[in-house]
């Protein structure tokens, strides 16, 4: 990017921020996750950096919030409440280090890491021991007056004692001496537990009263307003991480016992090198779902308070202190390119490629965009900016599009009318929005039906990969699935990197899956619309592929969960003599299928159970199977149907949408006592 593009690129964003921040912070309204919102401030602060000559005082970078609200008085602060930098990976974390270095070069750096709790920033004011005022951070350098209201919560004393004797007693003497006259600041945040939050928005729906999006909301609404009866009402606390008033501290570190004696709670923390700061921040981010608040990552900051005041101040942070952020479920990134997939069943679907962007832990240079409806819905082109989405194991999508960022160097994005892979022209039916290749011959098709076929919940044969079946198509060894367990040893070994372990490791493999269940046979055979649970179902219905193979529509109609399209499709797949010639070829190489076993007792009978998270005891599929075993259901998505939503350790977005529906909830432990483990 060269001058007058980063200088133009600049001013969009900080038009676009500062228009997303008013939404925020004065409609208390949201288009855009807090997440997207910190990534775009992110990448203004690397183009300020980098373009240092286009910082002007009206940056979003430049100040830490927005005005004092009407209503409020106004409080100067005598030390401005400053903000801090993002940073989103230890090696970002590794070139602040550097940059303190070029400050202080002779000087190591000992650093404090502490949870950095998502919650509203307060500064509290003792005189003389007593809790005289209250304010919020407002710009940085003027707040507001909230002391009412934080006068409500239980966890802010209204008088400060000694509850813990300090190490340093020269620090303890003149703390004594400051409580008994003398001036105390104290700063930290204002949160509400998880569990308070959900039971306090079940409150709020029952009475039909609107409820709050997440906790630092709710939060900053309920110091953020007129009546402290409010905030009374609700289940606030406060944690502090700082102490303003020099009490002879040398360190950051001291300051947590300084408030812990004082009767505060502090966050979790550590010293030491950066090291043990990336250990610590692995650590959180692993448990932080078990966390009773929430968390969005760690602050790190130069220990030694004489450093940390010598290093300055730039903009609106201290040079000193980084935000560590998890890796966040949202992000903004550039769409490059658009390229179009032929899958198994000829559906054409547009893949975007994006500029690579970690998001929910994971570096992502791909999303789906579904179908051309997709691309009109999103309004998106070639050169976009876009707010790219992950949750749990979900394939990477784009969420939104950002045409307040155009360039003007944008692209439409042109579909196809042909198939990209055999120029076979689409076709598309009526009422259907996916473009499909018709051509049952398309190399595209064969092979994704060949991964389908090897497939976890298909035959599972381990070590078939998608440039191996390739390499076997290429050289003539199979034709069709089928052709797979009549492979030889010495058909594999001229290929390219097989020798003969390899070789007997693979034919091993594919031998080993001769015999399959009937459930995932009929997944594997690739019937359109039937995915792994509808085949339990058929399986579980007909108990053997023959009844299956002769069942009327209607039969297949009067199955419960089964639909009109659905049963269309299995009932017209049996009736092509291509897939019966595939299903005959299939039992000629040796595939014994396995007939279900319906279990004496179905304790589990009518309920419907979703997994969520990583399980200890089984996989995910092994729980799956343990339920049907047992007279369940299962589904992939959660729904006012879901009986159980069992949870394992990082839990995805299925627990929210759980706790919205009021789906019971249940851990490992309560699931292994349902099914008599």
């Amino acid at each position: 990017m060269d001058r007058e593009e980063a200088k133009e690129r600049i001013e969009k964003l900080k038009k676009l921020i500062n228009y997303y921040r008013y939404l925020y912070h004065v409609e208390n309204r949201e288009e855009i996750s807090p997440e997207a919102l910190d990534s775009l401030k992110h990448e203004l602060y690397l183009l300020e950096q980098k373009f240092p000559e286009f910082v002007t005082p009206d940056s979003p970078t430049q100040r830490v919030e927005g005005k004092p609200l009407a209503g409020f008085k106004k409080v100067v602060h005598q030390f401005p409440m400053l903000s801090m930098e993002d940073v989103f990976s230890f090696q970002e974390l590794k070139e602040w280090e550097e940059y303190l270095k070029k400050f202080l070069p002779e000087k190591e750096f000992e650093y404090v890491a502490e949870l950095k709790v998502d919650g509203f920033a307060v500064t509290l004011i003792y005189e003389n021991g007593i809790f005289k005022l209250g304010a919020t951070r407002g710009t940085g350098k003027v707040g507001e007056d909230v002391t009412v209201n934080l006068k409500t919560i239980e966890t802010i004393p209204l008088r400060l004692e000694i509850y813990k004797e300090i190490k340093e007693k020269e620090i303890e003497k003149k703390l004594k001496a400051l409580i008994q006259k003398g001036r105390i600041e104290i700063r930290g945040e204002v949160y509400i537990d998880k569990k308070d939050f959900e039971k306090l928005n079940e409150e709020l729906a029952k009475k039909g009263e609107k409820t709050f999006s997440n906790p630092r909301n709710l939060a900053s609404g309920s110091i953020r307003q007129l009546d402290p009866k409010l905030a009374a009402s609700r289940p606030l606390k406060f944690i502090a991480y700082d102490i303003v008033t020099d009490l002879g501290q040398k360190k950051h570190s001291q300051e947590h016992e300084i408030l812990e004696s004082l009767g505060f709670k502090v966050p979790q923390w550590v010293v030491g090198n950066l090291e043990k700061v990336y250990q610590f921040w692995k650590e959180m981010s692993e448990k932080r779902e078990k966390i009773p608040f929430l968390i969005d990552g760690i602050v790190v900051l130069v220990n030694d308070n004489q450093l940390f005041e010598k290093l300055g101040v730039v903009g609106k942070s201290p040079r000193g202190i980084r935000a560590f952020k998890f890796s966040p479920k949202e992000a903004t990134t550039i769409l490059e390119d658009v390229v179009f997939q032929v899958g198994r069943t000829g559906a054409v679907t547009p893949v975007a490629i994006l500029k690579p962007v970690e998001v929910g832990g994971v570096t992502i240079s791909r999303a789906t965009l579904h179908n051309f409806d997709e691309i009109k819905r999103l309004g998106v082109k070639i050169g976009d900016t876009v707010v790219v989405g992950r949750s749990g194991d979900v394939i990477p999508q784009i969420l939104k599009t950002l045409p307040e960022l155009r360039m003007g160097k944008e692209k439409n994005i042109v579909f196809p009318q042909n198939c990209p892979v055999c120029s076979t022209k689409l076709v598309k039916k009526e009422g259907e929005v996916i473009f499909r290749c018709p051509n049952i011959n398309c190399p595209a098709k064969q092979k994704e039906y060949f991964l389908h076929f090897v497939s976890k919940n298909a035959f599972d044969i381990v070590g078939l990969s998608e440039k191996t079946i390739e390499r076997l198509v290429d050289f003539g060894l199979i034709q069709d699935p089928a052709d797979l367990f009549l492979l030889k040893e010495g058909d594999l070994i001229p290929l390219e990197r097989f020798g003969e372990k390899s070789a007997k490791n693979l034919i091993s493999s594919i031998q080993s899956r001769k015999e399959i269940p009937l459930a995932n046979f009929i997944y594997a055979l690739g019937i359109r619309h039937c995915g792994i649970e509808t085949a339990h179902l058929l399986a579980n219905h007909f108990q053997s592929l023959e009844r299956l193979m002769k069942a009327s529509l209607s039969e297949l109609q009067s199955i419960k969960d089964i639909g009109p399209v659905v049963a269309h499709s299995i009932y017209s797949f049996f009736r092509e003599k291509r897939n019966l010639d595939f299903i005959e070829k299939l039992k000629k190489v040796g595939v014994k299928i396995i007939s279900p076993q319906k279990p004496k007792e179905q304790p589990l009978k009518g309920k419907i159970f979703v997994f969520t998270g990583t399980l200890e005891s089984f996989t995910r599929e092994e729980a799956k199977n343990k339920v049907r075993e047992l007279g369940g259901e299962v589904s992939d998505s959660v729904s006012k149907r879901t009986t159980f939503l069992v949870v394992g350790s990082q839990a995805g977005s299925k627990l929210e949408k759980a706790k919205k529906l009021g789906v019971k909830i249940i851990d490992e432990k309560e699931f292994l006592k349902m099914i008599g483990k």
